[in-house]
């Protein structure tokens, strides 16, 4: 029996407004609607829309800056690595250069101390020689004089004084 006291009911509710009943309730919430939206656009939507845009902005300028500090970061680099093998080709010529200098200064001292040697070594053969002739001639004396002393033991003082 209940169950046909609630479908009673129900079919009462029905006969006085179903789902579309077109008083002066639906007008009165479409303009509540627009209301509300034109409040939540005044005070949240576009405030918050240009926030959203502002950031956009900023982080459109932030990457614009960076890709500009980055491409002179890298001209910065280039110049400075053209920069660095020009020092180091330079640095290259310098040492070869001393190299050659070098080289140079080495081969005119050993020119010097080959000249220097000969110089020495032809000044010891003539002092030798010398000293050899002086040696010869003082053994010629020697000879002369022990030949003569011979001669004089042998033949007498006499003969070899009218020779």
């Amino acid at each position: 029996m209940t169950h046909w006291i609630t479908l009673l009911a129900v079919e009462e509710v029905a006969k006085e407004g179903g789902l579309f009943d077109l008083d002066a309730t639906l007008p009165l919430m479409a303009i509540q609607f627009l209301v509300l939206a034109l409040i939540l656009n005044a005070t949240l939507y576009k405030p918050l829309g240009n926030a959203i845009d502002g950031r956009n902005e900023y982080v459109r300028n932030n990457q614009l800056e960076a890709q500009e500090r980055l491409s002179k970061a890298q001209k910065l680099a280039e110049a400075y690595e053209q920069e660095l093998a020009g020092a180091r080709r330079q640095a290259q010529t310098i040492i070869a250069d001393a190299q050659a200098e070098a080289q140079k200064i080495a081969a005119q001292k050993i020119a010097a101390a080959q000249q220097e040697a000969i110089a020495q070594k032809e000044q010891a053969a003539s002092e030798i020689e010398q000293q050899k002739q002086q040696a010869l001639a003082s053994l010629e004396q020697q000879v002369d004089a022990l030949s003569r002393q011979i001669l004089e033991k042998l033949l007498g003082a006499d003969l070899v004084n009218q020779r």
